[in-house]
C-alpha cells in the first residue's frame, strides 16, 4: 500500500469465550481509499473481529489504532464516533420507518418548538441519496425497497454519519448478478473517496473483482495478506483450508460405462431435445450459461415440470414420469438451487428437516417414535459433520453450509440410486466446499450416481467424469473429463 497512515490498525486481538479461542492474536490494517478483503470459513473469526472494531464485543488483548491513535471502542456509539461503521448481513434498518426517519434515527433535526422538522430530514436525505446517484424518495417507507436498495440507504447512513471506515458482511448474498454490479461501482466510488471498506465475503470470485488486498483468517488465527494481483484462488484456497489445493477436490474418476439413466430427445415447455446418459457412480456435470435450461431439465425428470416429448429410461426399464413422488419412489432425489425458499423449513428444528423425507420410518399409525427419528437424525449430524449446538436448533440459526449440508442430509436418508444436486456449494464458504466435495465423492464411490448443475468452473471441472454442456434449453456437447476445459465449455455453452 502507498505510504501513509493507515485509517485503522488492529494489533494482536485476542478474544476467548467459554471453552473456545474465538481469535488468537490476529492483526489487520486499513488505508485510505482501500478495499480489504477478510476472507475465511465460518468460524474463522472474521465476524469476531468485526464485532470487536464495532464495539459489540470486549477484546481480551490487543490493540486498535484509528488515524496513528490507540482507541478504546466498548460500544457501537463509539465506534461511529471513531468514525467506524458495520453494514451487517442482517440488515437493521426500521421497515416501517421512511428512508429519512431511519437516516436520522435519534438524532432528529428539530424546530425551535422542539418538533421534529421533517422537511428539514428530508432535504438533507435527498442530498445524501443523490451524491451517490440514488434516485430513491427520502419519503419512501423502506419496507419498500429491495434488498440492494435497503444496503444502499445503509451506506448512505454511515455516511451521514462521516464514517471514514466501513466494514461490509457478506453485502452480496441476497443480492442478483445486476446489483451486484451496482453494488461495487458505489464501492468504488465510496474508495474513490478515500474511505477504507472492509469486505467480508467467501467468494472468491467477488475479492478478486474488488479488492485490493485479502487477509485470510483460519480457526481464529491470521494465516496472511496478499495483494489481490499477487495472488491466485488456488492459493487463498490453501491458505483457508489449510490443504494444498490437489487435495481440495480429490477427485477419484469413475471408470464404470453402466448406464443407470438414458434421458432420449426429452422435451418440456421450457426445454427441447436433451439427451444424456448417467453412468452408475459418476458425478455427471452439467454446464451452461444461466437460462440454458439445466434446471428446467432436472425439473422435467423429477415430476415437476410436464414431459411434452422424449423418453426415460432407467435400469433397464421405460418410466413414464408423472409426479415427484413417484421418482422418488423409483430412488431420484434432488437437492434445489434455493435451499432457503425450496430445501428447508428455516423455522423448524434440525431434526424436523432432517427427517422430514423419511417420516413413515417412525411414524406408527398417530404415534411419532422419537428414539427411531433421533436415530436417524443423529446419524446424519455425525456423517455430515453438521455443525450445531443440538437437535432442537432452529435451521435459521445454521449458517449456509450447515444448512446445505441438512438439505442433502434430508435426501440421502431415502437412499437415492440418482441424486441431483443444483448449485450445491453456491453462497457457501471454501471449508464447508470441500467438505461437500468429500461427501459427493463418497457417495459417488458407493455407487450414487450424481448429477451436479453448477456455474462453478472449477467444480465443473475438477469435479465431474463428464460434463454435459447445454445452450438454449437443448444439449449442446457430452465432454468427458480428460477433454474438458474451461474454452470447451464456453464455446458449446454459447454454440460458436
Amino acid at each position: 500500500m502507498p505510504d501513509k497512515t493507515p485509517l485503522l490498525e488492529l494489533k494482536d486481538i485476542h478474544k476467548k469465550f467459554p471453552g473456545v479461542y474465538a481469535l488468537q492474536g490476529v492483526s489487520f490494517d486499513l488505508y485510505p481509499g482501500e478495499v480489504h478483503a477478510l476472507l475465511g470459513e465460518n468460524g474463522a473469526g472474521k465476524s469476531t473481529l468485526v464485532k470487536i472494531m464495532s464495539g459489540i464485543y470486549a477484546k481480551d488483548q490487543g490493540e486498535i489504532v484509528i488515524n496513528g491513535k490507540p482507541v478504546q471502542i466498548t460500544n457501537a456509539n463509539e465506534a461511529l464516533e471513531n468514525g467506524l461503521s458495520v453494514i451487517h448481513q442482517e440488515l437493521v434498518l426500521v421497515p416501517h420507518l421512511s428512508i429519512a426517519e431511519n437516516l436520522f434515527l435519534g438524532r432528529e433535526p428539530q424546530l425551535k418548538n422542539g418538533l421534529v422538522d421533517f422537511q428539514s430530514m428530508s432535504e438533507q436525505t435527498s442530498r445524501f441519496l443523490k451524491e451517490f446517484g440514488l434516485n430513491l424518495n427520502p419519503d419512501a417507507e423502506v419496507a419498500s425497497l429491495t434488498i440492494a436498495q435497503q444496503q444502499m440507504v445503509e451506506v448512505v447512513k454511515a455516511i451521514s454519519f462521516n464514517a471514514r471506515i466501513i466494514a461490509m458482511d457478506e453485502p452480496t448474498s441476497s443480492l442478483t448478478d445486476k446489483e451486484v454490479d451496482s453494488l461495487f461501482s458505489h464501492i468504488r466510488d465510496l474508495a474513490a473517496r478515500g474511505i477504507g471498506i472492509i469486505y467480508i465475503s467467501h467468494r472468491m470470485s467477488e475479492l478478486f473483482e474488488i479488492a485490493d488486498r485479502v487477509t485470510v483468517l483460519r480457526d481464529g488465527k491470521y494465516i496472511g495478506t496478499r495483494n489481490v494481483k499477487e495472488t491466485t484462488a488456488d492459493e487463498l484456497i490453501t491458505m483457508t483450508v489449510g490443504r494444498p489445493i490437489s487435495k481440495y477436490y480429490n477427485r477419484t474418476y469413475n471408470t464404470n460405462q453402466e448406464a443407470i439413466l438414458k434421458v432420449k430427445d426429452l422435451s418440456s415447455r421450457k426445454v427441447k431435445n436433451v439427451n444424456f446418459e448417467l453412468r452408475k457412480g459418476e458425478i455427471l456435470g452439467f454446464s451452461g450459461l444461466v437460462g440454458a435450461g439445466r434446471s428446467e431439465t432436472m425439473h422435467a425428470i423429477m415430476g415437476i415440470d410436464k414431459i411434452t416429448g422424449g423418453t426415460l429410461e432407467f435400469e433397464g426399464k421405460p418410466v413414464h414420469v408423472k409426479n415427484t413422488e413417484q421418482m422418488i419412489d423409483y430412488g431420484f432425489s434432488m437437492v434445489p438451487e434455493d435451499r432457503k425458499d425450496e430445501g428447508i423449513f428455516p423455522f423448524q428444528t434440525l431434526k424436523f428437516n432432517l427427517t422430514l423425507k423419511t417420516i413413515k420410518e417412525f411414524i406408527n399409525f398417530i404415534f411419532v417414535r422419537n428414539s427411531k427419528e433421533d436415530e436417524i437424525a443423529d446419524r446424519y449430524m455425525d456423517e455430515l459433520s453438521i455443525k450445531a449446538p443440538n437437535l432442537q436448533t432452529v435451521m435459521n440459526s445454521l449458517s449456509g453450509g450447515n444448512q446445505q449440508k441438512v438439505v442433502i442430509s434430508s435426501w440421502l436418508a431415502t437412499n437415492p440410486k440418482v441424486l441431483i444436486l443444483d448449485e450445491p456449494t453456491r453462497g457457501i464458504d471454501v471449508g464447508t466446499k470441500s467438505e461437500i466435495y468429500e461427501i459427493m465423492n463418497e457417495l459417488a464411490r458407493n455407487g450414487v450416481s450424481i448429477i451436479m448443475i453448477s456455474s462453478d468452473m472449477p467444480e465443473i471441472l475438477n469435479l465431474s467424469d463428464r460434463v454435459v454442456v447445454m445452450c438454449e434449453g437443448t444439449t449442446t456437447a457430452v465432454l468427458d473429463h480428460s477433454e474438458a476445459t474451461q474454452e470447451k465449455i464456453l464455446q458449446y455453452a454459447v454454440k460458436i
